[in-house]
């Protein structure tokens, strides 16, 4: 029993002691990592963000144009089936099949009317041909009818003048009668050939129908028009089309043929950052599919106007990212991470963020000589910061705030004024940049109330001429705008726009 006890208290003093010395040697290493050494070199600032990767150039997959005949007139048309993403095709082969049922039965309506209109047709004809062959018997009838009252007009010539008198007249109704049918026999005869070219042309255009009909079906099986590695075709709202999709006429696209050996990497900046980014800029990038994988690349393309992401609140403007090089290894759709280097500083001396600390807005660092130095910050990124005045690279500072930080002694007093100095100037700018936001925003105002003053119907270089003449005012030509020269209505529709604003 003493043993087991003995055992136990041994065992709990072993522990204690082990305790002891870890704490020593664990305390001993945070001591180490709270010091930094002052250090000069290349400063980076960086935008972090994540795209995802695409072809820059891609040759797309269709239906037939054909659906967007005026004839025709289709709506929305499904995929019935579809062969799988990332399937490697050669030119002609097959890639999708559109469902036809709904084009099935219209054909078989479209032949139905074409029957009707060769009825209609036939129908016109015969009854064209019935009533000129009546109008022509008429009109022999009528001419009979005038050489009759010659007749009897010529053998009344020794009746009374009574006599004389009614024959004349009875054969100048005659001949009335039979020069107006005539005349209206042409004319019947001009609306029997409109009848029937009518019913032609209604014929000609079921025909030019059914036909238009059967040759579009026969394209509702989709081929591949060249070679290469099939991607779905993403829809507006991101989804990727597959079987069960809807295409329209306006959207025949159903798949997509990548060029891989040109890669782009497109991506969102949020509304803060992206006054940072410019075409140009280089940017480190990597693939999450490949992490030992390490690509350049360059900013190609930044969008003037934000947009909202689904789903989100924030707002964000597209960027595209051109990757530099080919690797056969890339693939649309990986997702990468972007490091955009919007500036670049060299031989600079820069600190982590958590060596800086503030008092009534004068930024200082503790160093390990017992001093406490008061420093002017320069440009600064997610982690570190530029120190431009009160450090020199021999220094060695404290991470975080000392034990006793009253007894560090106050060094670089006289940077304060440089200080107060570069936040007065910062201040001016700021207000200098609203001050010409608050200017362009009235001469704006000036524009369109000079604009409401103009008569109607005058051209755009009328309205500058005008302008240029009254003084003080700039047109969009000596503004540098690129905007096409329109008319006067043009123009007024731009200030409605305006005002409505």
């Amino acid at each position: 029993m003493k043993k087991i006890l003995y055992i136990s208290v041994a065992t709990v003093i072993v522990v204690i002691v082990a305790l002891v010395i870890f704490n020593k040697v664990t305390s001993g290493e945070d001591l180490a990592t709270l010091e930094v050494k002052v250090t000069i070199g290349n400063f980076e600032i960086l935008v972090t963000t994540t795209g995802e990767l695409q072809a820059e150039n891609s040759k797309l997959i269709t239906a037939p144009a054909e659906l967007r005949s005026r004839n025709l007139r289709f709506g929305q048309l499904k995929i019935q089936d579809l062969i799988p993403e990332g399937t490697v095709v050669d030119s002609g082969n097959y890639v999708a099949q559109i469902d036809r049922s709904d084009a099935d039965n219209r054909l078989k309506d479209m032949l139905d009317e074409l029957e009707k209109e060769e009825y209609d047709l036939l129908k016109t004809k015969l009854d064209t041909t019935i009533q000129l062959r009546n109008l022509r018997d008429e009109l022999i009838n009528l001419e009979f009818n005038v050489e009759e009252m010659e007749i009897t007009l010529e053998q009344s010539i020794y009746e009374p003048p009574a006599t004389i008198r009614q024959a004349q007249i009875n054969m100048d109704k005659a001949t009335r009668a039979f020069n107006q049918a005539k005349k209206n026999y042409k004319l019947k005869v001009q609306q029997a050939k409109a009848d029937m070219r009518d019913a032609e042309i209604n014929l000609a255009k079921r025909q030019r129908q059914k036909d238009e009909m059967m040759n579009v079906l026969d394209k509702f099986t989709i081929y591949a028009p060249a070679p290469g590695m099939l991607i779905y075709h993403k829809e507006w709202g991101g989804e990727k089309r597959k079987v069960g999709s809807n295409i329209s006429p306006w959207d025949l696209t159903v798949a997509t043929l990548p060029d891989l050996t040109s890669m782009i990497s497109k991506t969102y900046i949020n509304e803060i950052d992206i006054s940072k980014i410019k075409t140009g800029q280089e940017v480190r990038i990597g693939v999450d599919a490949f992490p030992e994988k390490e690509y350049t690349g360059k900013v190609f393309e930044v969008a003037n106007i934000g947009e909202q992401l689904p789903n989100t609140d924030a707002k964000v403007f597209e960027v595209v990212i051109k990757v530099d090089g080919t690797d056969p290894i890339l693939r649309p759709s990986m997702t990468t991470s972007n490091q955009i280097v919007t500036a670049t500083f060299n031989d600079v001396i820069f600190l982590p963020l958590e060596a800086i600390h503030v008092e009534d807005s004068i930024p200082f660092v503790y160093k390990k000589n017992g001093t406490k130095q008061v420093v002017i910050l320069g440009e600064s990124n997610e982690n570190e910061i530029i120190v431009e005045q009160g450090l020199k690279e021999s220094d060695r500072l404290l991470l975080t705030i000392p034990e006793n930080p009253e007894k560090f002694k106050l060094q670089g007093e006289e940077l304060i004024a440089v200080i107060h100095e570069k936040a007065r100037q910062k201040k001016l700018e700021e207000e200098a940049k609203k001050a010409e936001v608050a200017r362009e925003a009235e001469e704006k105002e000036k524009r369109m109330m000079e604009f409401r003053e103009l008569p109607e119907g005058m051209t755009r270089e009328q309205i500058q001429e005008i302008m240029r003449e009254r003084g003080g005012t700039r047109t969009g030509r000596e503004r540098g705008s690129t905007q096409p020269e329109g008319e006067r209505g043009s123009t007024q529709t731009e200030v409605k726009k305006e005002e409505k604003k």
